[in-house]
């Protein structure tokens, strides 16, 4: 169950929903290499820096999911929702943001280059009822280089907005 291709670092990069893994397709091969095995179904990705920004959703079983990858390797206590953020140096999970309540789907993910700490102002109490706010506690494990003012002029990965970042960017594996 591919979802969410996008082209980075001089990859096709893609979430391997069913599966509950993120990776790339090898352009010999032309196969998928999974680089990590997350908590979720993936869903919804974008990158920044050395950074990939998955997002999970809770896989219940039911007809259209039984006997997918993800719902054999994980229990159904296991499996999350949330946003993951994945170090493509390495294929570890650096970071999660886990919702515990409320929240069972994440469809899309996107980095909002240059911006630290949006807002949503809206007197909308419908659009308000479904927004989430990360408490700052939260925030006290992010490095203060992450929570420095960002440069607005840059892109995600300090791309000028074009998400593209020199191949010697990144070490290979």
């Amino acid at each position: 169950m591919p979802h969410s291709p996008r082209w980075y670092a001089g990859r096709l990069w893609v979430c391997e929903s069913g599966a509950g893994t993120f990776g790339f397709i090898d352009p010999n091969t032309r196969k998928y290499e999974p680089v990590a095995e997350v908590p979720g179904f993936t869903r919804g990705l974008d990158f920044a820096g050395n950074l990939a920004f998955v997002g999970l959703s809770q896989v219940r079983e039911s007809a259209v999911f039984s006997g997918i990858p993800i719902t054999e390797r994980l229990a159904e206590n296991e499996r999350t929702c949330g946003v993951c953020a994945i170090d493509l140096t390495t294929g570890q999970v650096v970071a999660l943001l886990r919702f515990e309540t409320a929240v069972q789907e994440v469809f899309a993910v996107t980095v909002l280059p240059g911006r630290r700490y949006p807002d949503l102002i809206n007197d909308d109490e419908k659009l308000l009822e479904n927004s989430f706010v990360v408490p700052d506690a939260a925030l006290a494990d992010v490095s203060a280089a992450l929570r420095a003012p960002a440069d607005p002029t840059l892109g995600a990965a300090g791309s000028a907005g074009n998400g593209s970042v020199p191949r010697e960017a990144f070490v290979e594996a």
